[in-house]
């Protein structure tokens, strides 16, 4: 039975989905977790390639399940398939790319990229099948116009974003986390409202048939958790 509380009227339901596994079924279960999003790597190389569109789309209600502060929810997922819109946002991003690795950019901060190869160069904008914009919501509008305080949203959105590239991994999809500097133009070229902000841009799809990574490692447990 439903209960609620008598301060704000909240409405709580019995926690029905929930399920609860077996010491050795966890184990087993967060062994083989971990083994699948450890073949997770970030692409450059994509091929034009379509994929389903009902793949694309359960990713994002997968995003949408992510906790928020307050339930705000203060995220919205802007994904563009057109040629002509991606070709304008790659010539946008690469204009400051190009800013950023001819000068603005701190040489430690080049030097930290070196071993990625990356460069100004963007052509993975336009060759990908879809750019997805996540945006975070600094407030929400009611219908009359009026604003709504958003709790924790960068937290929020972060999460979110994790989630979806880790569904998105899991379908057998690549993709790549771009962070031009600054991203006002990707409202513009996405007609998001200006109540939003660029978070990052996430670029999808199947890896090219000869893609290639870096050939770099990560941190140990040891390196990245420490129990007290």
């Amino acid at each position: 039975m439903a209960k609620t509380t008598d301060a704000n009227q909240a409405r709580f339901l019995p926690l029905t989905p929930y399920r609860e596994y077996s010491p050795v079924a966890m184990r087993d279960r967060a062994r083989d977790f971990y083994s699948e999003v450890n073949r997770r790597r970030t692409v450059r190389d994509f091929s034009d390639r379509v994929p389903p569109r009902e793949v694309l789309d359960d990713c994002l209600r997968a995003a949408g399940t992510a906790p928020s502060g307050a339930n705000m929810q203060p995220w919205h997922f802007a994904v563009v398939g057109d040629t002509e819109v991606k070709r304008k946002i790659r010539v946008a991003a690469e204009e400051e790319e190009k800013e950023f690795y001819s000068g603005r950019a701190p040489q430690e901060w080049l030097d930290a990229l070196g071993p990625l190869g990356t460069t100004a160069d963007k052509s993975f904008l336009e060759t990908a099948p879809w750019l997805i914009g996540i945006f975070e919501e600094s407030y929400g509008l009611l219908p009359d116009g009026r604003r709504v305080k958003h709790y924790y949203a960068r937290e929020s959105v972060g999460i979110a974003t994790g989630i979806l590239i880790t569904a998105l991994h899991t379908t057998g999809l690549a993709t790549l986390t771009h962070t031009p500097s600054p991203m006002g133009f990707l409202n513009e070229h996405m007609k998001r409202p200006t109540n939003e902000r660029a978070f990052l841009l996430l670029v999808v799809g199947y890896p090219a048939d000869d893609a290639t990574v870096p050939d770099i490692g990560r941190k140990s447990l040891e390196g990245i958790s420490s129990f007290i």
